[in-house]
């Protein structure tokens, strides 16, 4: 285990023991709100319900995210109907995968899709996964052998697509994509998959496993805040441009009840 100090300390302010884990893949499930207030901010509707799970709602209402904890197996379910030439599609992932391979799949249903090809093996290729071919299946597994991408056709000729991690005791978490999950969706998880950047964890949510490294370091609640805050002003200003290539236009017609009325307070 190796220690590390943040600098920049407030006056006042009692740093809190963290741990950097790596791989990532192994790091435990993490807070939820890493996933759901990215997605509040990108304008998406929390529809819980008190002390119920987590479930909600795209602009759109076309996409809807649910995380529950309390049943078994439990865990991350994203659903869409079908829009235009896309079919409806599903993916579910378990309860402990780490938020931040969840949110590379969530983060990417904000953004528009991008001009090129998805390619899901891509970016397991650039952190040298290792490969296997078997007829027509194909299966990326990481360096460290504890995480895996798998590929597969059944008898009709549909994709199935099937990810997790597991670590010497066989704890870890499954994920699986429906066969029209859009391709840039399973690339952006693939992308949060085999990223080798460490996540960070509290003292005490660090999963007891050999396969894991983790580098002990001192955080301040107001730089924990300050890291959150910064990947929710990025949702919002990426909504604000979204929203205004979609409308360029500026209001011209006044709001109706414009007078003194107007400028009362709201609770």
């Amino acid at each position: 285990m190796r220690k590390g100090q943040w600098q920049g300390w407030g006056a006042g302010e009692q740093a809190e023991q963290h741990y950097l884990v790596e791989p990532r893949a192994l790091a435990g499930g993490g807070d939820i709100r890493h996933v759901s207030e990215f997605l509040r901010a990108s304008g998406w509707q929390d529809k819980s319900k008190k002390g119920g799970p987590l479930l909600m709602e795209s602009p759109d209402r076309a996409v809807r995210l649910s995380y529950d904890p309390y049943t078994q197996p439990g865990g991350w379910t994203i659903r869409s109907a079908a829009q235009g030439n896309q079919a409806e599609w599903w993916a579910v992932i378990g309860r402990q995968a780490p938020v931040e391979i969840v949110a590379g799949l969530t983060d990417a249903l904000t953004r528009s899709r991008s001009a090129h090809a998805p390619n899901v093996w891509a970016p397991l290729q650039e952190q040298h996964w290792h490969t296997q071919f078997e007829g027509p299946h194909y299966t990326a597994t990481s360096p460290d052998g504890t995480a895996w991408m798998h590929f597969r056709q059944d008898g009709d000729g549909n994709a199935l697509w099937w990810s997790g991690a597991r670590d010497e005791r066989g704890n870890g978490w499954t994920a699986q994509f429906a066969p029209s999950t859009p391709m840039h969706l399973v690339q952006a998880f693939s992308a949060a998959l085999a990223s080798p950047e460490p996540v960070m964890r509290p003292r005490g949510r660090v999963p007891h496993s050999t396969k894991i490294r983790t580098t002990s370091v001192s955080v301040l609640p107001s730089q924990l805040g300050a890291w959150q805050q910064a990947r929710i002003a990025a949702a919002r200003a990426a909504t604000w441009a979204c929203n205004s290539v979609r409308n360029p236009r500026p209001r011209t017609t006044p709001r109706p009840h414009a007078g003194a009325g107007a400028f009362r307070a709201h609770r």
